[in-house]
């Protein structure tokens, strides 16, 4: 089990430490369509994998520190020592080329910026303000790790469907796709229509079935709203609901147990 080097808002931490027995323990390709933090994939530590994001400075990052985490790892010990407030905004606004220092860029960022949330505005530039946390290199850091991880993995940018389209027989399948918990049962169609539509839900949700039925296990995590409990369970799935506390909000009294649902279907149980 290897610890997951970026914090991202809706990250399985939680789910890894008190849900891991939900986790099938044998199967043939690990396949993760919506990557974020990539809790599970480094929980697991697979043998075989395909792992996808549509965010393309994310996808990059995680390629960058497979093929060359040395690299990485020497930008962000000089992010490190330049670290101050102007330089965070320095860093923000920089839009750099080369692919190893675009990954350093987006952990130094990450690590740095108001907790840990990746948000970009319309033209696609990220805007978060500087947080409070200072520290750019953690002592648990084990590129060289992650990396090795990383080797048998294939990583792409790619839309969810296409990634779950894959999975075949025996395969896991572990989709988490954005949402957000704090509106569960108030406005969850309005609060989530930026981060993945309604029309998304129905995708994942049919992408998700045909994959079972080609006998690959599934594993899903969604917010606890009954039009999604619905969604599959008119589909068969079995849902189990769970509750996590979330610190994401700015306002530390809206911080909360939230409820959310676990969607599976052709996990072996293990006695």
């Amino acid at each position: 089990m290897s610890i997951p080097f970026l914090k991202w808002a809706g990250g399985k931490r939680w789910f890894t430490t008190k849900y891991s027995a939900m986790l099938p323990r044998n199967f043939n390709r690990y396949i993760e369509p919506f990557l974020g933090g990539g809790s599970v994939f480094f929980h697991l530590e697979p043998l075989h994998a395909l792992l996808g994001d549509v965010n393309d400075d994310l996808i990059t990052t995680y390629i960058s520190i497979r093929e060359n985490w040395q690299a990485v790892e020497d930008l962000l010990i000089q992010h490190q020592r330049n670290h101050s407030e102007d330089y965070y905004y320095e860093i923000r606004e920089s839009l750099p080329i080369d692919i190893v220092e675009r990954a350093a860029r987006l952990i130094y960022l990450n690590r740095t910026c108001f907790n840990g949330i990746y948000r970009v505005n319309r033209q696609g530039r990220f805007n978060v303000p500087k947080g409070t946390k200072d520290t750019v290199i953690f002592d648990f850091d084990d590129f060289e790790n992650l990396s090795r991880l990383l080797t048998n993995a294939e990583i792409r940018v790619n839309d969810f469907e296409l990634l779950i389209n894959e999975a075949q027989t025996n395969d896991f399948i572990f989709a988490d796709p954005p949402y957000t918990v704090r509106h569960n049962q108030n406005g969850f169609i309005k609060y989530n229509e930026n981060l993945f539509s309604w029309n998304d839900q129905i995708r994942l949700a049919n992408a998700l079935e045909r994959a079972r039925d080609r006998g690959a296990m599934i594993l899903a995590t969604n917010a606890n709203h009954h039009l999604l409990r619905e969604l599959y369970e008119e589909r068969g799935f079995n849902i189990r609901t769970v509750s996590r506390y979330s610190s994401i909000s700015a306002d530390p009294n809206k911080r909360n147990q939230y409820e959310e649902i676990i969607v599976y279907a052709n996990i072996p149980r293990e006695d």
